[in-house]
């Protein structure tokens, strides 16, 4: 029996996938009657680590042993990708550390609920908390693990195989979330675009599954704008014609934003990461992605001084992302990540080399972001106003908000000069 247990905290380190993990965690623990409570005060606290590069990991380490110096009573549950791969680092910092896999975090905190609370009743699925307080735009994880082995990344190692949610699992939840009245969901996985599951005997892909989400939420009676979906990052080789298609068709109910990752704009660069496409591909699918829907914005991820990148092949980025007139970029200097290819290779680049060209490529993906919400002036788009006071368009700019109006309704928004 767990003598104190009546209250949690939650600790979120990475990417999108984990924090909806992490929403999960503790919208179950809230589902049974704890309360969220200071991380010092804390009888069970929950850390979801990150291993995506060797900061993060670095980071992680710190966390959990602030974790355990601030937090004196109790139960610390640690769980995520870094996790999986130094289960024994985690342990040997307190015995009071319990480190559980991701497959398991769920049932895990369910059997301490239990313990508890004894016949309590604990729901079978858990959806995140929305209303006052929470977030506006919920996430809805459909996918886990990954099937790619690029040479600078040790995900697919944590996480395992690709795997993909029951079909059926998900239509459940977002019409649980829709008559909750969330008019925004993002769907995330760590590997989104590969999504292969099957429903009344039809196998689905992430296109399939949209498709009929969208024809679930879909209100003919009401005045109110539809739920609308906002898709996670999804890789360029998994992009297929129907996908484009319905995004292009769905006038806004499918966000004409996507975050698609391009790492490099070299393609020798590329090759080297072990990524499945060159940069004339990635340029082709961005024109034909524009060409069915002319109002898209692209965000992106790029490594700049991945092992033996020249100045020129980072100039073949620099150009590459103007010419994609990116939106966002997210600029990582690569960080060396001990059990990859990359990090067995002698040609490293230098620190101040990588910090350096990570400044110039931040200094353009801020002159490209501003370019693109120029673009936009004169035109409208339903944005969705977040319980920051700030509104997020379609296009995903975050500005700032013209009136008051409701947390979590999308409203009109007029870009100007």
């Amino acid at each position: 029996m767990v003598k104190a247990l009546s209250n949690f905290h939650v600790v979120n380190l990475g990417c999108k996938v984990n924090k909806v993990e992490s929403d999960s965690y503790a919208s179950l623990c809230l589902s049974a009657g704890l309360e969220e409570t200071p991380l010092e005060s804390a009888h069970l606290v929950v850390v979801n680590t990150c291993a995506v590069t060797g900061e993060a990991e670095k980071k992680t380490r710190k966390t959990v042993r602030h974790v355990c110096s601030c937090n004196s009573q109790g139960i610390i549950l640690v769980t995520g990708c870094s996790a999986a791969l130094h289960a024994s680092v985690y342990e040997e910092m307190s015995p009071r550390v319990k480190v559980v896999t991701k497959a398991l975090t769920t049932d895990y905190l369910k059997g301490l609920l239990e313990e508890k609370f004894g016949s309590a009743k604990l729901p079978e699925s858990v959806i995140a908390p929305v209303g006052e307080g929470f977030r506006t735009r919920v996430g809805v994880k459909v996918q886990d693990g990954c099937d790619n082995a690029c040479t600078y990344c040790i995900v697919h190692v944590a996480r395992g195989k690709a795997t993909s949610r029951d079909a059926q699992e998900i239509i459940d939840e977002v019409r649980k979330y829709d008559a909750l009245g969330v008019k925004e969901l993002v769907l995330t996985g760590i590997n989104l675009g590969s999504y292969r599951n099957q429903v009344d005997g039809d196998c689905l892909d992430l296109a399939g599954l949209l498709s009929i989400l969208l024809d679930i939420t879909n209100h003919l009676e009401s005045n109110e704008p539809d739920m609308r979906f906002r898709v996670g990052s999804i890789e360029p080789m998994d992009i297929s014609d129907s996908f484009v298609e319905l995004m292009a068709a769905s006038n806004g109910r499918i966000c004409r934003h996507l975050h698609l990752p391009l790492q490099s704009g070299s393609t020798k660069v590329l090759r080297e990461m072990n990524r499945p496409y060159t940069a004339e591909d990635f340029l082709t699918l961005v024109d034909k992605l524009r060409k069915a829907a002319p109002s898209l914005s692209l965000s992106t991820d790029i490594i700049v001084g991945f092992p033996g990148e020249t100045e020129e092949e980072f100039q073949e980025t620099c150009q590459l992302a103007r010419q994609c007139a990116f939106s966002k970029i997210h600029v990582f200097p690569y960080s060396l990540r001990r059990g990859t290819t990359a990090a067995l290779r002698s040609d490293q680049i230098d620190a101040s080399v990588k910090s350096a060209r990570a400044s110039e490529l931040r200094k353009l993906g801020n002159a490209l972001a501003l370019q693109d919400k120029m673009n936009r002036a004169g035109t409208q788009e339903l944005a969705l106003v977040e319980s920051d006071g700030t509104w997020m368009t379609e296009s995903y700019h975050s500005v700032d908000a013209q009136d008051e109006a409701t947390v979590g309704s999308l409203v009109p928004y007029f870009f100007t000069k």
